[in-house]
């Protein structure tokens, strides 16, 4: 199949889970993650359709930005406080902030060149070592602490790297409790706070997430095919 047919695909399985759960489709943002796959399959998918493309390393947006036509990029993977200042003018949205500390650099690079950058909280409710994300009673006060320190951010919602699992229906506690998470702290009170993402979901659990209430998926490889780790990153 080619990756115009596998973005159909998922497209369909898309609609389908949005509908069971009695939402709107084009109410599911798909993001297309791009790790290790080259300017060409990137353009391909833009050209099927793809208005934002997801990637893990700043490396890899660095390397393919110029080569890759116009379109949203995010920066989903983890993010380290010296690396921001290659990505912030580039990036839509970062998915990843786990820390306050991050979340000031951020704020700092962002205020030398005059932007405001849309975030997310990334939360690891399963409390994985190997994971970042803050334990989900961290969430809130850490959002609490951007909204009054950091004028440049705007939080607009949380992220969630599900546990891998076998069965998606072993992830579906996780979604959630994250939906729930979600709702909680996009009820702050605060005239910059406006929620609007909830980005949970992969190729392997994306249905079960869009049916707990994501409303952005991050799909690679059910577009790209399997990652060849054995290539020379771009």
């Amino acid at each position: 199949m080619s990756i115009q047919d596998n973005i159909r695909a998922v497209e369909r399985e898309k609609a389908e889970a949005a509908k069971r759960a009695g939402r709107k489709p084009e109410d599911v943002l798909l993001v297309a993650v791009t790790k290790t796959h080259g300017p060409e399959m990137i353009n391909e998918a833009i050209d099927a359709g793809i208005t934002d493309i997801g990637e893990n390393k700043v490396q890899e947006i660095v390397d393919k930005y110029d080569r890759v036509k116009p379109v949203r990029w995010h920066m989903i993977g983890h993010l380290q406080t010296n690396k921001v200042k290659y990505i912030v003018d580039k990036v839509s949205l970062i998915h990843s902030v786990d820390s306050f500390r991050l979340a000031s650099e951020i704020d700092k690079r962002c205020a030398k060149i005059g932007r405001t950058m849309d975030v997310l909280i990334q939360v690891n409710p399963a409390g994985e070592a190997q994971k970042s994300g803050v334990p989900p009673e961290e969430a809130e006060p850490l959002i609490r602490e951007i909204l009054k320190e950091l004028p440049n951010l705007r939080v607009k919602g949380l992220m969630l790297v599900a546990p891998e699992a076998d069965d998606p229906e072993d992830v579906r506690k996780w979604f959630r409790e994250v939906k729930a998470l979600y709702d909680t702290c996009a009820a702050i009170e605060d005239p910059h706070l406006s929620f609007e993402w909830l980005s949970m979901g992969m190729s392997h659990d994306f249905p079960v997430a869009v049916e707990e209430g994501a409303n952005l998926i991050r799909v690679g490889t059910a577009i790209f095919g399997a990652r060849d780790y054995t290539k020379k990153e771009n």
